[in-house]
């Protein structure tokens, strides 16, 4: 895989030691090389699975799912199983997550049982408050705020179809939600030139690309806002895109689709982008609203691609975090 000519990122290897018993709560929370690292490893176990059979061998991930899931729950489950290890699901009415049962009582009996926690859930919150009282690593699986092993995968995705991520350039179209809000720190600090188009209101909050902008100067990225999806496109290496209604709007749904009228990525649009851009989306689609069904069923789309990423990417993630 070939990655950015400055700095060299670790050797698989050493990301796993750097990062041993570290959560993963948001991609902020990595250096750029420790970013970096993980995708090489995730490269490198997609490419020779047997050198890392056994890696979780006597160890056991907890899986709490407070929201549906196909492609998480399925990616760490297999994930486990694979490195040798095993994954417990935990349903939210067996647990009662911050009802029934405490937050840092769950974590600190966790902590005495397994060997980590993956959590998907509403509030990032919630997430912090497992962390701050387990002494395992906790990985957010998504919350309202980010989605860190969506944005692993996307940009192990983006390496792979395009060979490079400094100074690739990466349009976002539509909410400026937790999917989008990974990218932009993702951006950051690989130096990607992200462009995101979102209706008034929908933008991503000031305080993240406050972040994004720090980081910029270190690295080369570039991450602008604006109104047209035409101006975010244009010339676009990657063209992304994610539902207009993430799971508990749906009480705000007709608003928002009225909100996001000409914010469906067309073959239209998607021609206004490089001769080569790709499509992609995390998951799941909802064809005639933000994307047309010809453009995410087109040769043009990897977004299954992207889902098959994300069971490489949980595995870098469980060999680096997992002590």
């Amino acid at each position: 895989m070939n990655l950015p000519a400055t700095p060299v990122a670790p050797l698989p290897r050493e990301a796993c030691e750097a990062l041993h018993g570290r959560d993963l709560l948001s991609i902020r929370d990595l250096s750029r090389d420790e970013l970096l690292g993980l995708i090489v490893l995730a490269g490198d176990i997609r490419r020779d699975p047997s050198r890392y059979t056994g890696v979780l061998t006597g160890k056991t991930l907890a899986t709490i799912f407070e929201k549906p899931s196909l492609r998480t729950r399925v990616s760490f489950h297999v994930a486990a199983h694979q490195l040798g290890g095993h994954a417990i699901d935990l349903a939210p009415q067996e647990i009662g997550l911050g009802g029934r049962e405490a937050i840092e009582d769950v974590a600190r009996t966790l902590d005495r049982m397994v060997s980590a926690i993956m959590i998907r859930t509403f509030a990032h919150g919630v997430v912090e408050q497992l962390a701050a009282s387990a002494s395992i690593p906790v990985i957010n699986g998504l919350t309202d705020f980010s989605h860190p092993c969506q944005a692993l995968a996307d940009y192990l995705t983006m390496l792979d179809m395009k060979r490079r991520l400094h100074g690739l350039r990466l349009a976002f179209v539509g909410d400026g939600n937790n999917v989008a809000n990974s990218l932009i720190f993702g951006a950051a600090l690989l130096g990607v030139r992200m462009t995101i188009a979102a209706p008034p209101g929908y933008e991503p909050r000031p305080d993240i690309l406050t972040w994004a902008r720090r980081h910029e100067i270190v690295t080369g990225a570039a991450c602008r806002v604006v109104s047209s999806p035409e101006e975010a496109v244009s010339d676009a290496d990657v063209v992304y895109t994610d539902t207009w209604i993430s799971m508990g709007q749906e009480d705000d749904a007709e608003e928002r689709r009225r909100a996001f009228t000409g914010f469906q990525v067309t073959d239209t649009l998607l021609d206004r982008a490089a001769p080569d851009a790709i499509f992609m989306h995390c998951l799941p689609a909802h064809r005639g609203e933000e994307v047309a069904p010809e453009v995410i069923d087109s040769a043009r789309s990897v977004v299954f691609k992207q889902a098959e990423n994300r069971l490489h990417t949980e595995k870098a993630l469980l060999c680096a975090l997992v002590p």
